[in-house]
């Protein structure tokens, strides 16, 4: 045992758990654990609050461990809040410690500097869990089990509130070995019994794999290849198999009706059918339905389901022996991955070669990740192939301006592989100032610019729907002397044949670079991306 601060004890729990990577901002209420963190590990002084819960989600999730961020009380706190509900929605294992005013002062509202009514009133609900350190004796439990609480299934993140005062007190330091998630219950031997009789009876099966299928890669293979059976996926669930697997359809769920249509059974692994998956609940999804996933709130919640198993997708996996399937129906799978990925091709156009040029000039182990414009919506999100569902990454919940703070933490995640942002003007402009942070880093991270002058996605919504253009033109900055000012390599890409040696020349860089296409010099898709998002009409 030795003895130290509060800063001293966050880092030997991080330590403890595998951590070797902090992201945050310093802060007069937080400055104990900045100090010690950035002592004993490395310490990542993004520029925003809401980055630095990015970044430790992006280290999360392609590092497979815990991702951790630090920030202020009150409005740093109150910053980080829509990148927790960010983690949230994607079941990140990220550990958020916040700092809080002096404990002695705690809810007389005198206005002490940064302090907020209700912090952790705000802070729980936008994390899985949340807690108050509220003595020295306890700090140590509570933020075991916030770490706990992060890496159970389902995973989420975890906020810790620390008064200052407690964060400067003397602490036994004590090295433990890592947390160990809580257990998962078994599945149910009778659902586990029906599950295997509609298996046996089905001739055209179709599984759809979500996040929650991700940890069972070798389950699904053996159970996609047994039955013949095309396999659809989320975008969460993408990379399960590797998605140049001849029975990986992939997320295209929406332009496969045909397939699923003539499906007699579907099998859903983890996944929610999330609205803009599923024509906003109204793809047709075959009736009978095994649904497999850990929370047992989400069987049957929004396709029901003839058998609900709850339980770790894996261990559910490895009980299901029945069926042999049809070797005709795998055929089926083949021609249709064949034929929606050609259909997008065409709706493209000149993005296609875009798309080839990035996968081929990037690693099978790099992490691609994507913000939310139209090159990762129309086709980074299906048709750039993923082969690990770790390399995959983007804002499950649909918020803009996320992918440069998510890309670095990835960078930093320890994979031997350069990491590829793809961005839009609109959404890098949200964290601008985290280009500051990729300069100072220096991760291994190509960072892919579509810039069209504004918010792409919502003006060709407002365009199709016969709308005004309101909010969606903006001014953007001179790209090529925003990354001379910041030392950044920068290339600007104004046709799709100039891609192929922009990226080869950003990868060997060994670090960072900008790589900015001009989207309005390149002819545009024969079809416009408008997201599928209902919008009323009057009659």
């Amino acid at each position: 045992m030795t003895h130290g601060n509060g800063g001293d004890l966050l880092a030997q729990i991080l330590i403890d758990n595998g951590v070797d990577t902090a992201f945050g901002i310093v802060s007069v209420h937080n400055l104990p654990l900045v100090e010690a963190i950035a002592a004993r590990l490395r310490f990542v002084p993004v520029r925003h609050e809401a980055a630095a819960v990015n970044a430790a989600d992006g280290y999360a999730r392609a590092r497979g461990g815990l991702g951790v961020a630090i920030t202020s009380t009150g409005t740093g706190a109150g910053n980080a809040a829509g990148s927790l509900v960010e983690a949230l929605t994607a079941g990140s294992r990220v550990l958020h410690v916040t700092g809080q005013i002096d404990s002695p002062y705690l809810g007389q509202g005198r206005g002490v500097i940064h302090e907020t009514r209700d912090q952790l009133g705000m802070l729980t609900a936008v994390s899985k869990h949340a807690a108050t350190i509220s003595s020295v004796a306890e700090a140590g439990d509570v933020l075991r089990r916030a770490v706990r609480e992060a890496v159970s299934l389902p995973c989420g993140p975890s906020s810790v509130e620390w008064p200052i005062d407690l964060q400067y007190a003397r602490h036994d330091v004590v090295a433990r070995g890592p947390e160990v998630p809580a257990p998962v219950p078994p599945p149910d031997e009778d659902a586990l019994a029906r599950a295997d009789q509609l298996i046996a009876s089905a001739r055209r099966p179709v599984i759809w794999a979500g996040g929650g299928a991700v940890d069972a890669r070798d389950e699904v293979r053996e159970l996609a290849e047994r039955l013949h059976a095309p396999v659809f996926t989320s975008n969460s669930g993408r990379g399960t198999l590797p998605e140049d697997h001849p029975l990986v359809v992939g997320n295209f769920a929406t332009v496969a009706e045909d397939l699923l249509a003539e499906a007699d059974l579907l099998i859903s692994i983890g996944t929610h059918f999330r609205s803009n998956e599923t024509k906003h609940y109204h793809l047709a999804l075959p009736a009978r339905h095994i649904q497999i996933d850990v929370d047992p709130a989400a069987l049957g919640r929004v396709h029901p389901a003839t058998v609900g198993i709850a339980g770790e997708a894996a261990a559910v996996l490895r009980r299901l022996r029945g069926g042999s399937g049809d070797p005709e129906w795998r055929a089926r799978a083949v021609a249709t991955r064949s034929a929606v990925r050609s259909r997008l091709r065409e709706a493209i156009g000149p993005y296609g070669e875009i798309c080839d040029a990035m996968r081929a000039g990037l690693p099978r182990e790099s992490v691609i990740a994507r913000d939310v414009t139209i090159p990762s919506s129309q086709w980074g999100n299906r048709l750039l192939d993923i082969f690990d569902p770790r390399t995959n990454l983007f804002p499950v919940g649909g918020g803009i301006g996320q992918g440069l703070a998510t890309g670095i933490g990835a960078a930093l995640s320890g994979r031997d592989a350069p990491t590829l942002v793809m961005a839009g003007d609109g959404g890098l402009a949200v964290h601008l100032g985290e280009l500051g942070t990729l300069a100072q880093e220096k991760p291994w991270l190509v960072l892919v610019v579509f810039n069209d002058g504004g918010y792409g996605v919502l003006r060709n919504m407002q365009d199709h729907h016969g709308g005004s253009r309101a909010g969606v033109d903006l001014y953007t900055p001179d790209f090529s002397r925003l990354a001379q000012s910041l030392d950044l390599p920068y290339q600007l890409v104004s046709r799709p044949s100039l891609f192929p040696e922009a990226l080869e020349k950003a990868v060997a860089q060994h670090g960072p670079a900008v790589i900015e296409v001009d989207v309005t010099a390149l002819d545009p898709a024969p079809r416009p991306f408008v997201p599928p998002v209902p919008v009323p009409r009057e009659d």
